[in-house]
């Protein structure tokens, strides 16, 4: 054991000082580095330097070591962890509010990821999380104000529109100077339904937009951090989903943190019974992120891993995951009885004492901190929340608008609501745009296209001669109009490049050189807004909450979403069902999105011929027993009153004034649409310019035009029709 060892390049143990060790004391080293409270799982990432990172943050002799002020700012903020759930419990002791008892010191992870975050030069962070421990997470990560926090015990009317949500479930945006920096940051915390998980692919949309229009191409300002439970980590599969964007160059946020707040139960299920893996964490290996196992009643260990996850994320852009590994004070829920299915385990939850005591006693114990000094920490805190709680009882009526996560300064100011924007273009604008759609990139000579798609240009050109536009054109005159406008359009979906059927091209590809492509609604003007169309992975809901994400941030962007098919569409049902179609009413949060959902029966077999079009007609919250006079209004109104607009619309020029209406509107709201296929291409279905021109809008009902129109009084039966039944 005393024999002395020449250390490897691969260990950092000896620090700067010893390049050789007796055993025992490369034993102890490792030991204390990896054996204490902290385990680190890294060894399956493909890269030396990335590991040799790892080895040095954890070997390095006196990596752990910590300040007494460093010491009494854990304690400080413990202190008002444990305050907050305490103060809730003595006064609404029988409500459900799933508190953090058990994980309290998540609270104090979370505010040093923020704090060293800030420090290097991060200036918002956008996060989601479950329901536990949420309430404290807004009160004392965000700072909302406890009066707002404490409202919502109590039975008040709110003074604006909207059903509202469970308090666990309601997000919030606040703009704080933080004070270990001394910087502004902006905290967000996205609301979501009781759906565990659906709100990490929403995050990392926002996320990504973000930074996106903040020209933050490295991540540098803009990061996104993720709450987790253990069960839901490694059984919901948008999981798995969301983890696969990490790295894909347009939906990448340059490395999000993971906390898992694992309380080593899911509700009454023991994790032998919930996940085959070893631990709950696994699902993270697949994109090589690095795991911080860390025991959540070791504060110091807690914090040094808190700061190592936020410098990896700065450092390599990647993912990293801490699981917090804690215990749950109380069942499921404050009134729930645990002991029913784990008594084992709960005798010995009811005989720890919480970490605030235990980490209080070791700092009195070390000369940190006093008795008297840790007593009034709890004391002021509840002085806090004792004035909060009075004020709170003054309260006669609250605002959703106080939990808005994702306001939009601005938008609505000065705006008629019931006056939309011209959607019609001169002709010139239009003869452009199908121009340069028509035509092979400039270089054509340099560039090789394949035939067929030199025949596909001719087609279109020879159609922008005549005047004339098919679906695709339409499409396209939409979204280069709103370029021209400093529209960013960004389209996502499996295939959106050349379009599942074919019809789209939107990227062109050199023909003999690899990854060389040309991107054609990007070079319409010099001056126009970015324009995105991206592959996504084989999924549906990841990307489709990843894109009503990224919709969140900018009212002034049209984000598009396409299925393969409309059929798949119910793979992403949760996004659908729990956000878009009831995200405003829930949580006063409007969307712009925009989902494109291929429909018709051309003979493909079942899961190929519908995308459930009576669903979406379900979902809308009109009333059915009630038609609106008709006035200027009404079709405005209409808009405006509706939770989201279903459409499926027959010609290329109703596609364009559809989708150029989405912006042209003074308010958002989602728009699903049933896209044609055989149509694609039918000769019937034709637009002219005349159609598109300035003037003209969308038209809800196209009259006939046969001999019908020329005696109406001897029509007999009525025939409303849409889409393909339209075209003979």
């Amino acid at each position: 054991m005393d024999r002395v060892f020449q250390l490897p390049n691969t260990t950092f143990i000896g620090g700067s000082k010893h390049r050789a060790l007796p055993l025992r004391e490369i034993i102890q080293r490792l030991e204390e580095a990896y054996c204490r409270s902290i385990g680190v799982e890294f060894m399956f990432i493909n890269s030396m330097d990335q590991c040799n990172w790892i080895r040095r943050k954890f070997e390095m002799p006196g990596a752990m070591d910590m300040s007494n002020d460093q010491k009494r700012l854990i304690m400080a903020r413990l202190a008002r962890s444990a305050g907050f759930e305490g103060f809730l419990a003595k006064k609404w002791s029988s409500e459900k509010r799933f508190g953090l008892e058990g994980c309290d010191m998540l609270i104090p992870a979370m505010k040093q990821i923020i704090d060293k975050s800030s420090e290097m030069g991060v200036e918002s962070i956008i996060m989601g999380m479950p329901h536990r421990g949420r309430l404290n997470v807004l009160a004392n990560v965000c700072r909302k104000p406890l009066e707002h926090v404490f409202c919502q015990f109590a039975a008040l009317e709110a003074a604006d529109e909207g059903s509202g949500d469970v308090k666990y479930h309601l997000g919030t945006y606040m703009e704080r100077l933080n004070r270990m920096t001394n910087k502004n940051i902006r905290l967000s915390v996205v609301a979501n339904p009781s759906h565990l998980e659906a709100v990490d692919p929403v995050v990392q949309g926002r996320t990504r937009a973000e930074q996106f229009y903040r020209g933050d191409n490295e991540g540098q300002k803009v990061m996104s951090i993720l709450l987790h439970g253990d069960a839901a980590f490694s059984g919901q599969g948008v999981v798995y989903e969301t983890f696969h964007l990490s790295d894909l160059p347009d939906y990448t946020t340059r490395g999000t943190i993971h906390i898992v707040a694992n309380n080593q139960i899911g509700f009454t299920t023991d994790p032998r019974f919930s996940r085959s893996s070893p631990y709950c964490t696994d699902v993270a290996r697949v994109v090589n992120a690095p795991i911080f196992h860390v025991n959540a009643d070791d504060p110091e260990a807690v914090v040094h891993v808190c700061n190592v996850a936020a410098e990896w994320r700065a450092t390599f852009h990647k993912d990293v995951v801490i699981d917090l590994v804690a215990y749950r004070r109380h069942g499921h829920n404050e009134i729930d009885e645990p002991m029913f299915t784990q008594p084992v385990m709960y005798r010995k939850i009811k005989a720890r004492k919480p970490v605030a005591e235990l980490y209080s006693a070791q700092l009195v114990k070390n000369g940190v901190i006093t008795e008297k000094e840790y007593k009034d920490l709890i004391e002021k805190y509840e002085q806090i929340c004792d004035e909060a709680y009075v004020n709170a009882q003054k309260e006669k009526q609250f605002y959703y608008k106080h939990w808005l996560d994702s306001p939009w300064s601005g938008f609505f100011e000065g705006k008629d609501p019931m006056k939309v924007a011209p959607t019609g273009l001169k002709a010139e604008t239009l003869q452009h745009i199908v121009t340069r759609f028509s035509s092979p990139p400039p270089n054509a000579a340099d560039f090789k296209i394949h035939r067929g798609l030199e025949r596909i240009l001719k087609g279109r050109m020879d159609l922008a001669e005549a005047r004339s536009v098919d679906w695709a054109m339409g499409e396209a005159l939409a979204f280069g109009s709103l370029l021209k406008e400093g529209i960013h359009v960004r389209l996502s979906g499996q295939d959106v490049e050349r379009g599942t059927f074919s019809h789209r091209h939107h990227v062109l590809h050199h023909q003999t050189v690899d990854k060389a492509t040309y991107n054609m609604l990007q070079h319409l003007y010099p001056d126009q807004a970015a324009y995105t169309v991206c592959n996504s992975s084989l999924s549906e809901y990841a990307v489709l909450g990843f894109e009503l994400g990224f919709s969140m941030t900018n009212p002034n962007a049209l984000v598009c979403w396409e299925a393969q098919f409309g059929d798949f569409s119910n793979t992403a049902q949760c996004i659908i069902d729990q956000f878009i179609a009831s995200g405003q009413t829930k949580w006063v949060r409007q969307s712009g999105l925009v989902v494109l959902l291929p429909h018709g029966m051309e003979g493909m077999g079942p899961e190929h011929s519908s995308a459930r079009l009576e669903r979406f007609l379900m979902m809308c919250q009109e009333d059915p027993d009630y038609f609106p006079p008709e006035t200027s209004e009404f079709p405005v109104r209409q808009l405006h009153d509706i939770n989201w607009i279903v459409c499926n619309p027959t010609t290329p020029a109703n596609y364009f004034h559809m989708l150029r209406r989405q912006i042209a509107l003074p308010f958002r709201k989602p728009l699903i649409v049933m896209t044609p296929k055989s149509l694609l291409r039918h000769p019937e279905a034709r637009s002219s310019f005349d159609e598109m021109g300035e003037g003209t809008e969308f038209q809800r009902i196209y009259r006939e035009a046969g001999p019908a129109a020329e005696n109406p009084d001897a029509v007999q039966k009525l025939i409303l029709c849409s889409g393909d039944l339209h075209c003979p």
